[in-house]
């Protein structure tokens, strides 16, 4: 007997050791690499590396650049959450409770984006917000004389990006959304049709609160997902122009690495780490409600 629990016990260290150890190897070390790193003043190509404390951190806290990175940051957090909830929540609601004739082909349009790669989507966006021959401006044109509007010039290519990251991302949440509303009982709606309750009334009394708790845990996926496609996309899209509008924390990061700043790319690091962390904290804490069941 003490020797079947013993194989037993080997087995199951055999089995979760390995990714163990990449999750050691991969996600932990490099987390507290960047914290380390973030006290010392080093090359992004040498070895040599000097403490200097909080000084990193004092310097990044009056850059110019880094707030402005931090203001794109935030800017898109809450337009694109905001947007794509908005429309994930809606498309899911009218597939779900109607009827609609090609719904699962609705369905399948909407989440294509979200199998797209970043550079495709930015190639087609790029082409569209194109100041010449792009399709905006095409359309615009067609209305009168010649239209030129410069989508990412500096006081527009902000908004440019929040539509790209908007289009990209809400298929993927329509359809947890729809998974969702599935699970609610046809009988809920189907009483309150009958006690006179319009399509608005039963999505806020019945549909928004049996799903919230799938609605939070979406709110911080639009969080650490918005963080990371904003670096993406302005990667591949603006390269954070013009004039450092697009820029985000991230591409921020990134440049002052290229730049041979590692220590101070990896306190900029650290302050997007404790930012995300925080801000997913307060979301799930101000969202927090008793959890209603069907």
């Amino acid at each position: 007997m003490l020797n079947a629990v013993k194989r037993k016990n080997l087995f199951v260290f055999l089995c979760v050791a390995p990714a163990t150890l990449l999750f050691f190897i991969f996600m932990l070390y490099p987390t507290f690499s960047v914290f380390r790193m973030s006290f010392f003043e080093r090359g992004a190509y040498s070895s040599k590396e000097s403490y200097v404390a909080f000084e990193n951190f004092k310097v990044l806290l009056s850059d110019g650049r880094f707030i402005r990175a931090s203001q794109n940051t935030i800017f898109l957090i809450v337009a694109v959450t905001v947007i794509t909830m908005i429309l994930a929540l809606a498309f899911a609601f009218f597939l779900t409770r109607d009827r609609i004739l090609g719904g699962n082909f609705f369905r399948v349009i909407f989440y294509i984006p979200n199998i797209l790669s970043v550079v495709v989507i930015s190639g087609v966006f790029s082409a569209i917000y194109d100041a010449d021959n792009g399709l905006l401006n095409s359309f615009l044109s067609a209305f009168g004389r010649k239209i030129t509007v410069l989508w990412k010039g500096e006081d527009t290519v902000i908004y440019s990006l929040v539509i790209a990251l908007v289009w990209q991302a809400v298929g993927y949440y329509m359809v947890m959304y729809m998974a969702s509303m599935s699970a609610v009982p046809k009988s809920m709606y189907e009483s309150a049709s009958l006690d006179g309750a319009s399509r608005f009334c039963e999505f806020f009394n019945i549909t928004l609160p049996l799903i919230w708790t799938n609605l939070r845990t979406t709110l911080t996926f639009f969080i650490i997902s918005t963080i990371n496609m904003a670096f993406l996309f302005v990667k591949a899209m603006t390269s954070g122009g013009p004039n450092g509008a697009s820029e985000v924390v991230l591409s921020f990061m990134y440049n002052q690495k290229d730049d041979g700043l590692y220590g101070y790319s990896m306190a900029a690091g650290v302050l997007i780490f404790i930012f995300s962390f925080l801000l997913s904290y307060v979301v799930n804490r101000v969202t927090k409600r008793r959890v209603l069941q069907f």
